[in-house]
């Protein structure tokens, strides 16, 4: 793993949080000190409130643990996840930047080919800050990258591009598999380092991971709702994919963009396949009805905001999702509660939410 350089330039640094779901101490964060340090962090524990968290000093910083996110959001805590990553989403919510970074903490500094340190947060910003193409491929892949330029034949009308509301990261040496992937190919690592960041075509779906991960607050932030997993629930570890497949939809009827590509991140350690197994197993069947669902969704032309659309995305969750099994009513039922929790937060008129109790601050 990489050792980064001592002087990093911080992009945004006022206008963007680091969010970390965790049940650990954050060593982690020592190797991202140069890139992360400058930054604020949104630390949410998740697991057992009483123990105790340690974070390294010198980091700005505020952890929130279940007792605080019970106090912040009252009876609309309801829906935010129980050990599950998919707590994070409630770092989301109590944000007042712009953008969003998330990672994990099993996720380290990498390297391109050339030995350089990735700064993906960096990536990320220039991702986010330059435009989509989601209407018409670029095969010299994104255009608004240095040095690459739109292809003959591209539609000089479409050369502005669209906002670009996600930017998805990729992993060096441990993939992001599914349970049966990761208990036939065990000692499979990504070695691969593509120099590429792509559009996701309008109409696409794709597979979301949240542990590297960057998004528009203020474009597609109410979609970013992790689901109901973990405890109490039956399926974990679709989380992120749940949210990447409501935020697509989103973000597709919007006219918003999503890349995927650069930049890597290290990825430590490989989760425990029969683990995973026990909480995919349901979701490995169900998204064969999922996908489906979300490929023929048509959301109405009246559906103008992000909260407007996914209210409506609820219901037809409700309506459409519900005969595959009971889960998705209580689904449905979260993510009206999600979004009357991101209003409550995220109205004009509301301040700041002020530091509860277990927030810590270096």
């Amino acid at each position: 793993m990489a050792q980064p350089s001592s002087h990093v330039t911080a992009p945004l640094k006022d206008e963007l949080d680091i969010v970390i779901p965790t049940i650990r101490n954050l060593d982690f964060l020592e190797q991202w000190r140069p890139f992360f340090q400058p930054y604020h962090l949104i630390i949410v524990q998740d697991g057992d409130p009483s123990k105790n968290i340690l974070v390294p000093d010198g980091f700005d910083c505020e952890l929130y643990n279940r007792n605080d996110v019970n106090r912040v959001l009252g009876p609309k805590s309801s829906c935010i996840s129980f050990k599950d990553s998919a707590c994070r989403c409630f770092g989301f919510l109590v944000s007042k930047k712009k953008y969003i970074f998330t990672i994990d903490d099993d996720c380290f500094v990498g390297k391109d080919p050339s030995g350089k340190e990735i700064n993906a947060l960096a990536q990320h910003i220039q991702n986010l800050l330059t435009p989509s193409t989601p209407f018409f491929f670029n095969t010299l892949y994104d255009p608004f990258r240095e040095g690459v330029d739109f292809v003959r034949g591209y539609p000089f009308s479409l050369r502005g591009g669209v906002p670009t509301a996600i930017s998805h990261g990729l992993w060096l040496n441990i993939p992001d598999y599914d349970a049966p992937t990761q208990l036939v190919k065990p000692l499979e690592r990504n070695t691969r380092y593509v120099d590429a960041v792509l559009t996701i075509p309008k109409g696409t779906l794709f597979p979301m991971c949240g542990m590297n991960l960057a998004f528009d607050r203020e474009l597609i932030g109410p979609a970013m709702y992790f689901g109901l997993m973990g405890d109490g629930q039956p399926i974990g570890r679709y989380d992120d994919m749940w949210a990447g497949w409501c935020a697509k939809v989103i973000c597709d009827h919007l006219s918003l963009g999503v890349k995927t590509g650069l930049p890597y991140i290290w990825h430590s350690k490989a989760s425990n396949p029969f683990v995973n197994l026990k909480k995919e197993y349901k979701g490995i069947y169900w998204q064969e009805d999922i996908i489906p669902f979300f490929q023929s969704v048509v959301l109405p032309k009246d559906c103008t905001t992000v909260q407007q659309c996914y209210l409506e995305l609820s219901k037809l969750v409700k309506e459409k999702l519900s005969p595959v099994d009971p889960y998705f009513n209580k689904l449905g039922d979260a993510m009206v509660t999600w979004i009357e929790a991101w209003d409550l937060l995220n109205s004009p008129a509301q301040e700041p939410a002020a530091p509860v109790d277990g927030v810590k601050k270096n």
